[in-house]
């Protein structure tokens, strides 16, 4: 009798303990400041969304914290992701948006990325990305098949960014001819540089963000559409080419998968990996709630920014499925991402 009063006696405190934490972590956030982090420079895509979305957060964690945003740029996000891997604080209270590539930095032998993307603490995508290729209509290349013989001077941000890494991949794997011209801040500087002519194309222009902007140089006849990237068409774009569907085997189908898969995480944001789970949980439930918010959805399409919400936990799994593919698809990536 005695040893069931004992355990019964255990249980009830470790189930008290277990309350009593989840209490603490729910009344965590009142009271506090929250720090959303842009791997970016202000004016582009990844820096749109994450102030759109500090907008309107703060109300869906409990105890309502206020929610700043600050410009972290360097080496295509990599810098940010590096801090908070490392030094930036693992309560919660930091968190961060980052490329959409990034993730699979380490996969392709970037020895810069110091972290494990496996155990960072993803939080969820804004959006299931398709970006485009597009040139200038002073350029030589006019369509896609142009790219086997012609040479487009291309802007990018920095290694793990997917205007550095699309066009390199689609070199080694195509048979294209981009000419990479890295070291943009953000994807507003390299628009920026199509305009003063000082690149002819952009090979990863998002398809969610900037739509205004984009349409209009389409319109006033400065760029044109090549193809689209992602895992599958745009319902928008049905009759713009795929770029996967320029595959001629199975090996490159499955270098461009692969190549393709941060698509799914298109604006993605994370928190580091030792945050405590129920601070993680917390936070990507306000995400999710935040994506069905009538005012941030107002505030979204007032700025022509394509919302389609996916969670943590599949981008979570979306990473770790990536880093089991065969050695020899990733070694193509891998040659293509070094060069």
């Amino acid at each position: 009798m005695l040893a069931k009063k004992l355990a019964t006696v255990a249980a009830c405190l470790t189930f008290g303990a277990m309350s009593l934490a989840h209490a603490d972590d729910h009344n965590f956030y009142e009271g506090k400041t929250v720090q959303l982090l842009i791997g970016y420079s202000a004016g582009g895509g990844y820096d749109t969304y994450a102030r759109t979305l500090a907008r309107h957060i703060g109300k869906h964690i409990p105890g309502n914290p206020e929610v700043i945003t600050r410009n972290v740029p360097g080496a295509g996000s990599l810098v940010l992701m590096n801090q908070l891997a490392n030094t930036l604080p693992k309560d919660g209270t930091v968190f961060g948006t980052v490329s959409r590539g990034l993730a699979f930095e380490p996969l392709f032998g970037n020895d810069k990325a110091i972290f494990d993307p496996t155990k960072t603490s993803w939080l969820g995508s804004l959006n299931n990305e398709t970006s485009l290729c597009v040139a200038s209509t002073d350029a030589k290349v006019q369509k896609w098949q142009d790219l086997r013989d012609t040479e487009l001077l291309v802007g990018a941000t920095g290694s793990g960014g997917d205007s550095n890494v699309f066009p390199r991949v689609l070199n080694e794997v195509l048979g294209f001819k981009f000419e990479v011209v890295a070291g943009y801040p953000g994807s507003n500087d390299i628009r920026l540089a199509l305009e003063r002519g000082e690149v002819k194309g952009i090979c990863s222009w998002s398809y969610s963000s900037g739509k205004e902007q984009r349409q209009s140089a389409i319109g006033e006849g400065n760029i044109r559409n090549l193809f689209q990237m992602s895992l599958r068409k745009h319902p928008d774009l049905p009759d713009l080419p795929l770029v996967i569907d320029f595959a001629e085997n199975q090996k490159q189908r499955e270098v461009l998968r692969l190549m393709f898969a941060r698509q799914t995480m298109g604006r993605p944001f994370v928190a580091p990996a030792d945050v405590p789970e129920e601070r993680v949980a917390i936070l990507r439930k306000a995400m999710a709630d935040t994506t069905k918010d009538a005012d941030f959805l107002a505030d979204a399409e007032k700025q022509g920014l394509d919302i389609d919400f996916v969670g943590g936990e599949e981008i979570q799994e979306i990473v770790i499925e990536a880093y089991q593919y065969p050695a020899d698809v990733i070694d193509v990536i891998k040659r293509a991402t070094s060069s």
